[in-house]
């Protein structure tokens, strides 16, 4: 049983198409964040998308019905941190993931995610939904 999860942009557009497998997971979590990451590239995704309208009234719903975690300057040290070991061992994922991740190490949270990237991530719990 998954605790407290931070749950990755693919996530939720698994679970805006109706994935029983996520709907499944996040039924057993004990607590679920939504980084402000997500929330940003969700509604990118929705403003370049032929539904735009009932896309951005989705998200909005969506971040009303759940605690969105910021990034802050302590996210900030660990985005730094992150991205210096990941450069360091040359193995790079996405800017806007390593913002996630850190979001994630920041608060002690398992990230549910499906992008197999975030397992660069030294020390991110990764959930596979």
């Amino acid at each position: 049983m998954p605790g407290r999860v931070l749950l990755d942009t693919t996530v939720i557009i698994s679970l805006f198409s109706h994935d029983p497998a996520v709907r499944s997971q996040l039924d057993t979590a004990a607590e679920v964040f939504v980084p402000s990451i997500a929330i940003g590239e969700l509604f990118y995704g929705a403003y370049k998308s032929r539904q735009a309208e009932q896309n951005v009234e989705t998200i909005r719903r969506f971040t009303q019905a759940n605690t969105i975690l910021a990034a802050d300057s302590h996210t900030a040290e660990v985005y730094g941190q992150v991205k210096s070991r990941l450069r360091e061992r040359g193995r790079p994922i996405p800017e806007n993931d390593i913002w996630i991740a850190a979001i994630a190490l920041q608060h002690a949270l398992e990230l549910a995610a499906r992008d197999i990237h975030f397992a660069e991530v030294e020390g991110l719990s990764v959930l596979a939904w």
